[in-house]
């Protein structure tokens, strides 16, 4: 009986409550939505109560495990995600127009998701090793540790999941101390190219322009961001929909299960990447106004773990991770909203996937794991 109380209590005292509150209140509002984009309780919305459960069984393993023993696994699992994305390229599962998945047999993983994990873990454990005698050539080599999964995974290509793996690790090197000089010429070049590519669309986004660097369908997605009218029933169709949606739902919405742009299937990938747009409709602004308090105070919470970590490698991985999660609500909302190109990039706690939610979860085990350890007093 001692032994279940032990447990109970350290199952208790390892979760970090401010931040499981968070949790729960984004994980009803995710559900309440999924209910009304399927239209009812049919196989997708229980597959997505399965993932939630799978995804917060995952998070507390991991909370409950030591900082300090998860990142002794940050080299073998970056090694095997690596080692992963290297067999996708030869050996995986080609679907529509993309090679992402490699088949086990018995099952399909997508290594690249693993990655948004392992290059971040990798980079914070990297720094530790190197704390106190930083040189601008472990800047170098922790940018290769970067570079490399980046690469591979754009080459599948998955730009969405790409820029999340990329947006990890640089958010790592950047706490570690990369000197704002550095960025500045980098944004200045960025500015630039969306500039000159906002003022030459007309020659840059003919279908004979060859862009070399992009694959067609990247092109066309930045080129339908700059004008989605140009193919209102093609490329420009997910955009001009979902825009509407957002605009429809007004100040107060249209109501729960209620929006027409949802429920005649104007929307596409309602449940998926496009899930704002059915809240967005059916909530109104208040209700937008008030997820985005949600997921700010997500952020807020996760950045305070990260001031209050004990060491190093823990306030890098937290603080990383926090923006990982940033970068996914400013991604899905902006390519929703039609001021970023359509990547694939899913809404935390809100759209519909397994593997999505599991990473989410995994990340969110691990600000508690920082957030409730303390290393034992001499």
């Amino acid at each position: 009986m001692k032994i279940i109380f032990r447990m109970l209590f350290r199952c208790l005292t390892s979760i970090d409550w401010p931040l499981m509150l968070i949790l729960f209140l984004l994980t009803s509002v995710g559900m309440v939505v999924m209910h009304s984009a399927v239209g009812g309780t049919d196989a997708r919305f229980a597959d997505q109560a399965r993932n939630f459960y799978v995804a917060f069984f995952a998070m507390w393993i991991v909370a409950v495990t030591p900082p300090q023993l998860i990142l002794k696994f940050a080299v073998p699992f970056y090694v095997l995600g690596v080692v992963l994305l290297l067999a996708v390229m030869f050996v995986g599962d080609t679907s529509k127009g993309a090679t992402r998945w490699l088949n086990l047999g018995i099952t399909r993983i997508q290594p690249s998701e693993m990655m948004k994990i392992a290059v971040p873990l990798m980079l914070a454990w990297y720094f530790h090793r190197r704390e106190g005698s930083m040189k601008f050539l472990d800047l170098c080599f922790a940018s290769l540790l970067l570079l490399v999964p980046f690469l591979l995974i754009v080459k599948q290509p998955d730009l969405g999941t790409a820029i999340l793996v990329f947006g990890a690790g640089f958010f790592v090197i950047y706490f570690a101390g990369m000197s704002f000089k550095i960025l500045v010429p980098v944004m200045v070049i960025g500015l630039i190219g969306i500039g000159s590519v906002y003022v030459n669309q007309e020659t840059l986004c003919d279908d004979n322009f060859d862009w070399k660097v992009l694959h067609d369908y990247q092109k066309h997605r930045i080129c339908t961001l700059l004008d989605p009218s140009t193919d209102p029933l093609g490329k420009g169709f997910h955009t001009i929909q979902s825009t509407i949606a957002v605009g429809s739902g007004g100040i107060y919405g249209k109501g729960y299960m209620n929006g027409t742009q949802t429920h005649l299937d104007f929307i596409p990938e309602r449940t998926t990447d496009f899930i704002f747009a059915v809240f967005a409709e059916e909530f109104g602004l208040y209700g937008c106004v008030t997820l985005l308090v949600l997921y700010l105070l997500l952020l807020l919470r996760g950045l305070a773990i990260a001031v209050r970590a004990s060491n190093h490698s823990e306030r890098l991985l937290a603080g990383a991770l926090t923006m990982v999660l940033f970068i996914y609500v400013f991604v899905n909302i902006g390519m929703v909203t039609g001021i970023l190109p359509v990547v694939g990039v899913p809404l935390p706690f809100l759209s519909y996937g397994g593997t999505a939610l599991l990473t989410i979860g995994i990340a969110c085990g691990m600000l508690m794991s920082i957030s409730k350890y303390r290393p034992p007093q001499p």
